[in-house]
């Protein structure tokens, strides 16, 4: 079992999400408030605290929010879940994955900046099968 270390938003696509501590899942939308939500399979991206420590590792000063994702996690190896595995955020959320990684149509900051960047690779995304709260300190469990 995993725990939520962020709960990030953004007001645009495109920057990084900030931390703001607690949010909403909504089926077929995704995180309230975030301007990626939207009834398609990528309704809630994750990204592992151990991956971002990765890249911190190569001495940069990232952190949540800055791959732009809306969960981090911590305790879970995310991009190793297969699709259509479930995951039980919190109390009432329940996710099914449906992407492993991206493909960056443009370079970001951080690619430039490190020539690398993890979440092509290692965010996952998820459908919402049930809403509810999000917050820090919540448990992410592996479903199936």
């Amino acid at each position: 079992m995993g725990k939520i270390i962020a709960v990030c938003t953004s007001e645009r696509k495109g920057m990084r999400k900030k931390n703001v501590g607690e949010g909403v899942l909504k089926v077929n939308f995704g995180l309230e408030g975030d301007a990626h939500g939207g009834d398609w399979h990528r309704m809630v991206s994750l990204l592992a605290m151990e991956s971002i420590k990765t890249m911190q590792d190569k001495g940069l000063k990232v952190g949540p929010g800055d791959f732009a994702e809306n969960l981090t996690t911590e305790g879970i190896e995310l991009f190793t879940l297969p699709i259509g595995t479930k995951l039980k955020i919190g109390a009432t959320s329940l996710g099914e994955v449906t992407q492993i990684g991206k493909e960056c149509h443009t370079k970001c900051a951080i690619f430039y900046q490190a020539g690398d960047c993890v979440m092509p690779k290692e965010g996952i995304f998820i459908r919402l099968l049930e809403g509810g709260a999000v917050r820090v300190g919540d448990s992410i469990e592996v479903i199936s």
